[in-house]
């Protein structure tokens, strides 16, 4: 959290900086200062490796779940999986790279049966590992977690929109909606 609070604060800072008029996002967005999104390299169910930075030209959401989740993290899959169907993330070729916060419960077969029980179109990528593999991402990202009872993760909730030169551009919460991301793509893709 200290790199979201540091970037808030560059955020605030640099406002009233320059000439040019910002571009308007949706108010439920954080608008963050641009800085490179922290590479990383997982695999998914099938054992590919996928990466980030993504292809080259494409929008990108970082996020972090969990298959066994009882609340929050299967209404995120949900509403990011409805935004990729969207005409504007297929036009963006937004990909959605859902970064496991269980090592230990997401295995393949978890995460093969959650992507067929929510019917996650391919462009959205469950990524696992081992703790070893996962801790590394979930630093870079500042995502404590934490396991909170038998088959519970607590972890904070957070997607991070990534321009197609790889700088992250705006941080949702939680509550994050289709329609959101849809107005966001249009104005980042205005602007290129």
């Amino acid at each position: 959290m200290k790199r979201v609070a540091l970037l808030l604060a560059v955020v605030a800072v640099c406002a009233g900086c320059g000439g040019s008029k910002p571009p308007k996002f949706t108010a439920q967005a954080t608008v963050l200062p641009s800085p490179v999104a922290p590479p990383f390299t997982l695999r998914d169910d099938a054992g590919h490796a996928v990466s980030l930075p993504a292809k080259p030209g494409h929008y990108v959401i970082v996020t972090f779940l969990y298959t066994h989740c009882p609340d929050v993290c299967p209404i995120i899959a949900g509403n990011l999986n409805r935004a990729l169907k969207t005409p504007t993330a297929k036009q963006a070729g937004l990909t959605v790279l859902a970064v496991s916060v269980d090592p230990k419960g997401d295995t393949a077969a978890a995460v093969r049966t959650y992507i067929a029980e929510r019917a996650l179109v391919p462009t959205f990528h469950y990524l696992i590992g081992s703790e070893a593999q996962l801790a590394p991402v979930w630093s870079k990202y500042h995502i404590g977690v934490e396991a909170a009872a038998k088959d519970v993760i607590g972890h904070n909730s957070a997607e991070f929109l990534i321009d197609p030169t790889g700088h992250e551009r705006l941080l949702y919460g939680k509550g994050v909606q289709p329609e959101w991301i849809v107005s966001d793509l249009k104005t980042l893709m205005k602007e290129s």
